[in-house]
């Protein structure tokens, strides 16, 4: 099946985890330093780790691939714990606010809704 997914550089990741968490499916994990899609049908291509990956090293692809396993996805999603995102600039988490990743000053970021006029007008 031919279909879109994340393509991880390992030339340009450093290996900092960014784009881990906002894999919900679980698709992406470090291996020996780097960022890998251990699971092809875990990722869904809807590329929210690409916006946080300060390298650049994330791009989505279209190419041939097992086909998106939903109900897997939704079972990791479950039973998987990872460190709450946070609003760069306000501090409120993922829980309480809607976070975007964004770059800024040459880093990824998250920043929710509330700041993100902030960032955009100064």
């Amino acid at each position: 099946m031919k279909r879109k997914i994340v393509k991880i550089d390992e030339e340009l990741c450093n290996g900092c985890g960014k784009c881990v968490a906002p894999c919900v499916e679980g698709a992406i994990t470090i291996v020996e330093g780097k960022a890998k899609v251990l699971r092809e049908e875990l990722c869904d291509g809807a590329g929210f780790c690409i916006g946080t990956c300060p390298t650049g090293a994330l791009t989505l692809e279209e190419r041939e691939t097992v086909p998106f396993d939903q109900a897997a996805a939704e079972e990791m999603a479950v039973n998987r714990r990872h460190a709450e995102i946070s609003c760069h600039w306000c501090g409120n988490g993922e829980y309480t606010v809607s976070l975007l990743p964004v770059r800024t000053k040459g880093d990824s970021v998250w920043v929710c809704t509330r700041c993100l006029p902030r960032l955009i007008h100064g």
